[in-house]
């Protein structure tokens, strides 16, 4: 950054958020990014409209008391951070994984205001979850820890106030057990207080395949822009979760190879092109690790490293995890191997430094708050469903999503364009959601 302005903003963000460097990343890359737009329109410095953006309206600690199947008591941290409601009511996934702790909300909640604000929905920016880990509990365990967190959260929420999804840990299992008890707790049969509910009570179909379906639709853009296309493409996808598993399934119908993914454990790569019926068998049904695979499969080769991904060959790179899986050392492998684009599928999966050496080096890079946008967008469409009492059908829904991703990439891309550097689209975006921000913000005067 060069702004004197924005360095002294950005040092007291630090001063103020000690220790919290998830936070500091977030907030850095959107700052550093907007300087083209301060430099030829000074104005959006003034009324306190970027110190506002970077401080939550409100953040929310509470205890989760809860007990396990061995009638021990249990105690976990719950948070939720409400960011920004200039757009709409807060809207942003729910978190389950002892890495949760208050910078993670916060910068999930800071990127989730301007990934909302690309979508063109009425949706503000939130976040929340709980450190929590759901591996190896009992469904009779996550039920009453579920209800014991919302016991908590329901005061917070509601279909105008707050509208908590999925995210990391919490699926639609999940979400059920928390919607029973927010009904219980509220005695409203509000479905839209949450989404990323089943189809039986008032969910989206395509929501499960929003953020990976869209996220393609998001690099689709990306390839047409060079004239090019998925055909015949080399895909690596790390992560086989959700995200990860619909990315692989829509780039294969596509006509692209995906030869490798991961989990936590490790990598599998299959040069012959995954199997992703295998895949969803592992890790849907089975809930098993990765490595599997290789057993039905002995020409598959499994390494016990999640980041040995990206040591091979590929066109195209889609990281699908979690956050800082794709540092200095990664990135210059990718770029070594022949990788030529790049789409963030999880929320800041790229260290600042990989981001800069990717455009320094060519790579056409889709930040997480453009590419992965989907799953927010289906949600918000999964309100609007329940708002009218009405079910769309899959194929509706994926039109909707398909046109939204398209011009989430348009705004990104012509903005990058009309400040003059056409392929950055990290501030092609974040220029563009911020003015959606910024000019609302404005309007309301200031709250």
């Amino acid at each position: 950054m060069q702004n004197p302005t924005l360095i002294h903003l950005f040092e007291q963000v630090k001063s103020r958020n000690p220790y919290e460097t998830e936070f500091h990343h977030a907030v850095e890359e959107v700052l550093s990014s907007l300087e083209p737009l301060f430099e030829i329109e000074p104005k959006w410095l003034e009324n306190g409209v970027i110190e506002r953006l970077v401080e939550p309206e409100r953040f929310i600690h509470f205890r989760v008391s809860w007990v396990d199947d061995r009638a021990v008591v249990r105690v976990n941290r719950g948070f939720r951070v409400q960011f920004n409601s200039a757009l709409g009511p807060y809207k942003g996934g729910l978190r389950f994984h002892p890495s949760v702790r208050p910078s993670i909300i916060k910068f999930l909640g800071f990127e989730q205001c301007f990934k909302n604000a690309l979508t063109g929905l009425p949706m503000g920016g939130g976040k929340g979850g709980s450190d929590f880990d759901p591996k190896g509990k009992s469904d009779g365990e996550i039920m009453r820890f579920c209800q014991a967190f919302m016991s908590e959260l329901y005061r917070h929420i509601g279909s105008d106030i707050d509208v908590p999804a999925g995210d990391m840990g919490v699926g639609a299992r999940e979400i059920g057990y928390l919607y029973g008890m927010y009904k219980k707790l509220s005695n409203v049969h509000a479905q839209g207080v949450l989404t990323g509910k089943s189809v039986h009570y008032g969910g989206s179909l395509v929501r499960t395949q929003a953020t990976g379906y869209g996220l393609v639709y998001f690099v689709e853009n990306m390839l047409k822009d060079k004239g090019e296309d998925f055909k015949g493409k080399r895909v690596i996808v790390s992560g086989s979760g959700n995200v990860a598993i619909y990315a692989m399934e829509k780039a294969q119908e596509l006509g692209a190879v995906v030869i490798a993914c991961s989990d936590s454990n490790g990598t599998i790569v299959d040069e012959k092109g995954l199997d992703l019926a295998m895949i969803k068998e592992i890790k849907e049904v089975r809930r098993d690790r990765i490595q599997s695979y290789c057993e039905v499969y002995p020409h598959a080769s499994y390494i016990a490293d999640p980041k040995a991904l990206y040591e091979f060959a590929c066109d195209i790179a889609l990281p699908c995890a979690t956050q800082g899986e794709i540092q200095i050392e990664q990135a210059q492998s990718l770029v070594e191997k022949g990788c030529r684009f790049v789409a963030e599928g999880a929320n800041m999966p790229s260290s600042l430094n990989a981001i800069q050496y990717f455009l320094d080096q060519g790579v056409y890079f889709g930040p997480a708050k453009a590419a992965n946008a989907g799953g927010v967008a289906t949600s918000g469409l999964e309100m609007s469903q329940n708002s009218l009492r009405l079910q769309w059908s899959f194929e509706e829904v994926d039109q909707h999503l398909h046109a939204i991703m398209d011009d989430i990439y348009a705004q990104a891309k012509q903005t990058a364009i009309l400040y003059k550097d056409p392929d950055n689209l990290v501030m092609g975006s974040n220029i563009a959601s911020f003015k959606r921000l910024a000019e609302a913000m404005l309007a309301q005067g200031v709250i």
